[in-house]
């Protein structure tokens, strides 16, 4: 028991001390005080933790989310954000107690990728902005177009180039450092990276942009009545979905990944729903940012020698010490180093070798996880996402149809067609295009003799692809005579083969 605790004390202060750059740096990224950042990872820590579901996750704010997070303040102001939270966190508990969360490892692993490749590049595109202390366009796409001008500015800006110089120092901190062992053991690359940054700003005196600190009470604002009130819009609700299912399908896909990290319980889905949805509850209504379970934290967590659940509690209650008492410290931190550690995060986000593995292996899956980061990058996170969810069923549904005509004619002249596979309305064109090559056309030898259809070598017929068949067989039974069919799926069982008349064989 001594022991596990003392193992779950070092691996908290590891977290703690990953958790504070990261949680601050996203707050900014997303356009809220830097205090909203550092309120969502206690609640991680302290509700969230002390929660069944997980015994080894640790949760937070999530870069995964800043994109959107950003898109709703810019569209319906600060004080809305909690209302959208708390929502979002009452549909997560719904969700946990419907036992849903099974359904979340359905999701296409391409347009997952695609949407944390969509994050990673309107993150990274937003973050080149900060790095040269600039501001950034509101837009995915405007933030790509306007970084060749952003590039000329800079050059040609003292104050923009040193800044952009600071945060090229702290990428190159973040790379370099987990390749010191000994020093990557004892301070996490992050907290290197910032600190190091700040020293350098702070010591040379640097002309940089500092983080703004008001306190933690002023920056926590509860949301009001008229928050709640535009939860009627179809926009809002809009949000409060993409928050729910997003926030849950990252929670969900980093509890997959942490357990092959541990020996210990595996995740209880449905429950680590509800806790996630607990603790996005309360912080909306503190009016902080949404939580996920976080994979750099938690996977830090498991590396460091977590025993317990007790490591992600404690690491929320130093976020909590820290918060209360050395909030000052955030003051001294440069903006161009929060965005270079954001800039460093985007593009881990991006799954450059999982588009390279899956072109070789399965382009359906490659083209779905390119599409989804375009939309995302070219609409926004909600719409790139739905149009990445059709595009990976209408992929699925025709990759599934396969079908196959067989055709023979028997001594008595009679043509047996037989039609194998999965038949649905996507591969009608190909069914009637191999019936018209099998069957000798009309005026040709043999174009009078009777037909019989075998549909018994179907798994599958869906409703369309049976009304064009009758359809087709009644076409054929006036030039050829009667059309004779075999068994098909919805058939009664006893169906052997008999006139078919429009109607499935009696």
């Amino acid at each position: 028991m001594r022991r596990d605790l003392r193992a779950d004390v070092t691996a908290s202060l590891v977290v703690f001390l990953i958790a504070v750059p990261l949680s601050v740096g996203i707050a900014v990224a997303s356009g809220v005080p830097v205090e909203l950042g550092l309120v969502t990872g206690v609640v991680g820590g302290l509700l969230t933790g002390l929660l069944p579901g997980s015994s080894m996750q640790v949760s937070g704010p999530a870069a995964g989310l800043t994109v959107l997070v950003y898109e709703a303040v810019r569209d319906f102001g600060l004080t809305a954000l909690g209302a959208l939270v708390l929502s979002a966190g009452l549909l997560q508990i719904a969700m946990g107690l419907l036992r849903l969360g099974r359904w979340f490892r359905a999701i296409s692993v391409a347009v997952v990728q695609g949407m944390l490749g969509g994050i990673g590049l309107v993150l990274m595109a937003g973050q080149i902005y900060a790095m040269a202390d600039t501001r950034a366009p509101a837009g995915g796409t405007e933030k790509l177009m306007g970084i060749p001008d952003l590039i000329i500015d800079t050059l040609i800006s003292d104050d923009a180039l040193t800044a952009a110089a600071v945060a090229t120092g702290t990428i190159a901190v973040l790379v370099l450092w987990p390749r010191w062992r000994r020093g990557a053991q004892f301070v996490p690359a992050p907290l290197a990276a910032v600190a190091l940054a700040t020293g350098m700003v702070a010591g040379l005196d640097l002309p940089v942009a500092r983080i703004e600190v008001d306190g933690m009470l002023e920056a926590i604002q509860p949301p009001g009545s008229a928050d709640f009130a535009r939860l009627g819009e179809i926009s809002v609700l809009g949000t409060v979905l993409a928050f729910a299912l997003i926030a849950s399908a990252e929670t969900l896909f980093s509890a997959a990944a942490v357990d092959r990290l541990h020996e210990g319980p595996r995740t209880d889905y449905d429950k680590e729903l509800i806790a996630q949805g607990a603790g996005n509850t309360v912080c909306g209504a503190l009016g902080a940012l949404p939580m996920t379970a976080v994979i750099v934290r938690s996977s830090a967590n498991v590396r460091a020698g977590a025993r317990t659940k007790a490591s992600r509690v404690l690491h929320g209650a130093w976020m909590l010490l820290f918060a209360a008492f050395l909030p000052w410290a955030l003051e001294v931190i440069p903006v161009a180093a929060l965005a270079g550690v954001l800039m460093h995060a985007g593009w881990k986000l991006l799954p450059v070798r999982d588009v390279i593995r899956l072109w070789h292996e399965h382009r359906g899956e490659a083209v779905v996880l390119v599409v989804t980061t375009g939309a995302i990058v070219t609409t926004n996170l909600f719409e790139g996402v739905i149009i990445g969810l059709l595009m990976a069923v209408a992929k699925a549904a025709w990759e599934t149809s396969h079908v196959h005509v067989e055709t023979r004619t028997a001594e008595d002249g009679t043509v047996h067609v037989r039609v194998l596979g999965n038949a649905n309305f996507l591969r009608l064109p190909r069914i009637f295009d191999e019936l018209e090559a099998a069957l000798p056309r009309s005026g040709q030898p043999g174009s009078g003799q009777p037909v019989e259809l075998d549909l018994s070598g179907l798994r599958h017929m869906d409703h369309a692809c049976r009304s064009a068949l009758t359809a087709w067989a009644e076409r054929n039974a006036e030039s050829r005579g009667p059309v004779t069919t075999g068994h098909a799926p919805g058939s009664p069982p006893h169906a052997g083969s008999g006139p078919w008349n429009g109607q499935p064989a009696p």
